[in-house]
């Protein structure tokens, strides 16, 4: 059987849309055919991408159901000194051929881009070729399956920044996917209950009718985000919003 965390993901993809011409709601799979097609692939490969404190870990650990660590292995699969590792990550290193692997649900592998968001060019173009060789692959368990773009929904002044036009402006992923994960949404809900109280409202009230509120932030942001990007040369397949449990 395929993994649930696999089918718990294209539900939520589905769930997540509005109507539109880039919406996943629109694709339909059929559930047989799904499963022959994971089952072709030992491995499943996506490549995660982000600012710092998007949220990446989090949802990395919800696909795989665990709240642990990743193990981390180089590109020959010998695995890595995690402590040297994280003392790298905290100054802003990141090798992006190294594998992240979580012990519940192996066949998942990611690999975190991070480092480029920062403004070097050299990370950029790093990451420009990772992309471009593991796309070409003959091996269908050492190519990316999937690009994840997280953008944090926390920081409404700064949705898009430079980082982001610069990837969907410069960085052909070819046949690969890019799925947009907009994440920390439901932190809007705070936003929510200051626009209410701004209104008139009690707080009592306010955090009453938050929930209705924020579903129209979520949409406002998403609107926003999705007018930006698909003005770019290379835009995203899909976005996909990600609230909290």
């Amino acid at each position: 059987m395929a993994p649930s965390s696999v089918r718990s993901w294209w539900r939520s993809l589905r769930r997540s849309q509005g109507p539109s011409d880039n919406a996943a709601s629109n694709y339909r799979l059929d559930p047989n055919k799904a499963k022959r097609q994971i089952d072709r692939i030992p491995r499943f490969r996506i490549l995660v991408m982000g600012r710092a404190n998007a949220g990446k870990t989090t949802v990395l650990q919800r696909v795989c159901n665990t709240t642990d660590q990743p193990e981390i292995f180089d590109g020959n699969g010998k695995k890595v000194d995690t402590g040297a590792v994280q003392g790298s990550l905290g100054r802003g290193y990141h090798n992006i051929e190294d594998e992240l692997v979580f012990k519940s649900n192996p066949r998942y592998v990611f690999h975190d881009s991070c480092g480029f968001e920062a403004g070097s060019e050299e990370e950029f173009d790093k990451m420009k070729k990772f992309v471009t060789d593991q796309a070409k692959s003959t091996k269908l368990e050492k190519r990316i399956h999937a690009i994840w773009y997280c953008i944090p929904l926390n920081e409404s002044h700064r949705m898009v920044m430079a980082a982001e036009r610069k990837f969907f402006n410069e960085c052909d992923s070819g046949r690969v996917p890019v799925i947009v994960l907009l994440t920390k949404a439901d932190t809007l809900n705070l936003d929510a209950v200051q626009e209410l109280m701004k209104r008139g409202l009690t707080i009592d009230d306010a955090m009453k009718e938050a929930p209705e509120v924020e579903k129209q932030l979520q949409k406002g942001c998403l609107e926003k985000i999705r007018g930006w990007l698909n003005e770019l040369k290379f835009p995203p397949q899909s976005y996909v919003m990600l609230t909290g449990e």
